[in-house]
């Protein structure tokens, strides 16, 4: 095999992994609330993925270890198709938590693996010098590509669907486990098993623990970390208070749930936008505030005034409504996304080159904490008094985080970010 027949199928592995959660992201609230869950519920199945996921996320890397990448991302790609072609057809709560838990085993499974068999496979070919980014970089562009073209096409084919045929929000569920259903196929024949080393399945069980224990160490006893972790977590209150509350928004406003479903579909794609053009102004912002904390400050303000609009306008219907809702949406993403990205800088001081990925992790587990949260408490609260309390205390929960980049504390001095600053932004 060469490199570039390498690179071509992690990219298409990449795309065909994130394809069906983009074809889901615009109609899964609406799939289950017009078969009859309140919000309440919707957030108890969305707690329950982020639950599983975080639970599996450190011993499925481990996984991939002992029985090689290709069979864990068989297991995830069959697991996807089960999880999707169930929620097409769930009709309870309890059929629909069935799916959450097939997709968040999904989830985790697939988180790392096909990386890593680019990485090893590249090394096979070139050798351990050769260049990662060029590839790395293209397969997440891939992803992105993903889950820009899912969320249209999911958001669109529920209009376009018969209904006598089938129920018009679960076709993208169905074509997502048909995505899958390909992604199975191609690692199965496509992906051969690079060479790479091999460990225990008991020894992988010992270190999980201790990986664990090693990043509450870490991210408790560093202050600066400290911060950035219940940044996280405010960032994870915000984006799931988002996901779970607009998609009812916008079909409010579209009139209909498959209108509504195909409103959404365009406002994400639009925030994926919002997200990149954030991303890359997040240097200009941090240079005009004057350091990397206070440009975090300014995209948290951004943010917490874009929910805050949110819930100053839920009462707007009509194309007013439609519009403010999509420009706070768009907005918010820039905002979410000039601020995520410097506190990764600013967490990259923090830490040495052996501490990246344990912190990496850590992280997402306070995102998903918070998110875990939103979904107990705002959920509720959305179904008793509507979206608009909901988005407010969102808002303030974001608004307070902007405390946490008050007076930084110093990264530490053993940090090599610190040794050559002058590489400190690049990654």
């Amino acid at each position: 095999m060469s490199a570039r027949s390498a690179l071509r199928r992690y990219m298409l592995v990449s795309f065909l992994t994130w394809l069906p959660i983009g074809l889901m992201m615009a109609p899964m609230v609406l799939l289950m609330t017009e078969r009859g869950l309140s919000l309440a519920q919707v957030g108890l199945t969305i707690t329950v993925f982020s639950v599983v996921t975080v639970g599996l996320e450190l011993p499925t890397g481990g996984l991939a270890d002992v029985v090689g990448r290709r069979m864990v991302l068989a297991v995830s790609a069959a697991l996807t198709v089960a999880a999707f072609v169930l929620l097409s057809v769930s009709t309870t709560l309890w059929m629909f938590m069935v799916s959450s838990v097939l997709k968040g085993a999904a989830r985790a499974l697939s988180s790392g693996p096909a990386t890593s068999w680019y990485i090893d496979t590249l090394h096979g070919i070139e050798g351990p010098d050769a260049d990662l980014k060029p590839g790395l970089a293209k397969g997440g562009a891939m992803e992105s590509v993903a889950l820009c073209v899912g969320v249209l096409a999911g958001g669109g084919l529920p209009l376009l669907v018969p209904a006598q045929v089938i129920f018009p929000l679960a076709a993208p569920s169905l074509v997502g486990a048909v995505a899958a259903a390909v992604l199975l196929v191609v690692v199965v024949l496509a992906l051969p098993e690079p060479q790479h080393a091999r460990r225990s399945l008991a020894s992988v069980l010992r270190e999980v623990p201790a990986t664990i224990g090693s990043s509450v160490r870490l991210s408790v006893g560093v202050p600066l970390l400290r911060r950035m972790m219940l940044a996280a977590a405010s960032s994870g209150v915000v984006l799931m208070a988002i996901e779970l509350l607009t998609p009812g928004r916008l079909a409010e406003l579209a009139g209909a749930a498959e209108s509504g479903s195909l409103a959404y579909a365009v406002v994400a794609a639009l925030g994926f936008a919002g997200s990149a053009a954030g991303s890359a102004l997040a240097p200009y912002v941090a240079r005009l505030a004057g350091g990397s904390a206070r440009g975090a400050v300014a995209g948290t303000v951004l943010t917490a005034l874009s929910v805050g609009s949110l819930a100053a306008t839920a009462g707007l219907m009509g194309v007013a409504g439609l519009l403010t809702a999509g420009l706070a949406y768009v907005v918010l993403f820039a905002g979410s996304a000039v601020r995520g990205l410097l506190c990764l800088e600013m967490t990259q001081h923090a830490v040495t080159t052996a501490e990246r990925t344990t912190i990496a992790s850590t992280s997402s587990l306070s995102l998903q904490s918070g998110g875990i949260l939103a979904n107990l408490t705002l959920g509720t609260l959305a179904t008793q008094a509507g979206a608009a309390p909901a988005w407010g205390i969102a808002a303030a929960v974001m608004l307070s985080s902007a405390l946490v980049f008050a007076r930084m504390p110093a990264a530490r001095s053993s940090s090599p970010a610190q040794a050559q600053p002058a590489r400190s932004g690049s990654g």
